[in-house]
């Protein structure tokens, strides 16, 4: 079963607790009271993989009131990123409306995923990655939106490198550096470039990410987040005639 089936079939509310598990049992009302063990065990992986989803869900859901309305193309970025079935979109709708109707604030849900991934910074990163990749799906990240996209990395606890590497990753060609892209300065030796290199691969490769807690529905979204940091990284070398 997916993510999104296994999320919405009441039990995941239950083992994951907190604002996001409450957000999860009230869509699915009594499912969470009849099952109370996920189908693959309450694992901690399996907690922080739904952790992870929910988050995105509802953070995603908190920008869009921030921001002041839902477009089309936000909506369907969303679809096409976080590959949701046909089937469960309708599901996965109902957990966004209700998040957007929350009365309490975006807070608690960053601070309960930014307490799980707490050692995991990188699986923070792409979280806050996926949020900017919903906000640009329009063509634009408003005044309203970036705002909010840099509250959400203080609550992550990442630091202004890693904030700045997510920002500009998401700006259009010539907003931003590749040198910003890597966290590197301009005036940075070959050396530290290749290093800063190599270390940004090994956290957001694919596989690592999943290792520590990212879904397998979301292995698009590292792969571009990887191939941006590739291609920050060619420019560099270009520029500089190689390293």
């Amino acid at each position: 079963m997916s993510i999104w089936g296994k999320i919405l079939g009441g039990a995941a509310g239950f083992a994951l607790g907190g604002p996001l598990g409450a957000l999860i049992g009230a869509v699915a009302g009594h499912a969470v009271d009849k099952m109370r063990t996920p189908s693959d065990g309450d694992t901690e992986d399996a907690t922080k993989r739904i952790a992870f989803t929910i988050a995105v869900i509802a953070l995603g859901a908190k920008m869009a009131k921030a921001d002041g309305q839902v477009t089309r193309d936000e909506v369907d970025a969303f679809k096409r990123v976080f590959r949701i079935p046909p089937e469960e979109a309708k599901n996965i709708g109902r957990v966004f409306d209700q998040a957007r109707r929350d009365v309490r604030g975006f807070e608690p849900y960053a601070q309960q995923v930014a307490r799980m991934f707490a050692n995991n910074p990188a699986v923070l990163e792409e979280l806050l990655d996926g949020l900017f990749h919903i906000a640009r799906a329009d063509g634009q990240v408003s005044a309203e939106e970036m705002a909010y996209l840099q509250q959400v990395s203080e609550i992550f606890g990442l630091d202004t490198t890693r904030w700045e590497r997510v920002r500009a990753g998401n700006m259009e060609p010539g907003q931003s550096s590749p040198y910003e892209i890597l966290g590197v300065p301009h005036d940075a030796t070959n050396s530290e470039i290749k290093t800063a290199y190599r270390k940004l691969v090994r956290e957001n490769h694919p596989d690592h990410l999943i290792a520590q807690g990212m879904p397998q529905e979301f292995i698009d979204l590292a792969n571009e987040k990887l191939a941006t940091i590739n291609t920050a990284y060619d420019n560099i070398q270009q520029s500089r005639g190689g390293l």
